[in-house]
């Protein structure tokens, strides 16, 4: 998403190129809360993630001309970007916000999600006035090419109880191409709150 770690003086492994060994390739565990009721449908507005400092605004993202998902602006690198084709935060199924983890000026919104832990807190703030608050299954890494499609977007995304992912780069950077070659994934699930 950004070129931040080729041009700061900061080492490569201080940055977003380095994971830490809790984040792995295997899919985390996911749960729910039974007790958690769907909300209605409802635009999200902003997000907040005290265990990592993101207070940030939400956009409405959605397709590329060739299909692939769209990201918010880089230049202006702190909001975050809903996927309005699928469910809106606290819906069944999967709703999917996504952020940049830096840009030539700097870390982004989402730079240390992969430092993220089972049960830390999300908190969406929609258009209704309500809040959907999620607890963190679990962080995953995995390489753009082999990108879990189904499980983020598809078929299998649709799980009967509201959930939420994040969705950054991270991981080894390609100077040629000037992107990251790894997706940071967080897996969520709406609480009883």
């Amino acid at each position: 998403m950004a070129v931040f770690g080729l041009f700061d003086s900061t080492p490569a492994d201080a940055g977003a190129t380095w994971t830490p060994a809790s984040v792995t390739t295997t899919l985390p565990r996911l749960t729910h809360d039974p007790t958690a009721e769907p909300l209605s449908c409802s635009v999200p507005v902003s997000i907040r993630i005290p265990d990592i400092g993101v207070d940030a605004q939400v956009m409405e993202v959605g397709k590329n001309a060739d299909g692939t998902v769209q990201v918010p602006p880089l230049d202006d690198h702190n909001p975050t970007g809903w996927y309005q084709y699928g469910p809106s935060p606290g819906q069944r199924g999967a709703a999917v916000i996504l952020g940049h983890v830096d840009s030539l000026t700097g870390i982004s919104v989402f730079y240390y999600l992969k430092d993220l832990h089972a049960s830390d807190r999300i908190d969406v703030t929609l258009t209704d006035g309500k809040v959907a608050t999620f607890v963190v299954d679990g962080v995953q890494k995995v390489t753009k090419d082999a990108f879990p499609t189904a499980t983020v977007y598809g078929v299998s995304a649709k799980a009967p109880y509201p959930s939420l992912r994040l969705i950054t780069c991270g991981g080894p950077f390609d100077r040629a191409t000037g992107h990251y070659l790894d997706n940071i994934i967080v897996y969520a699930h709406l609480i009883n709150s």
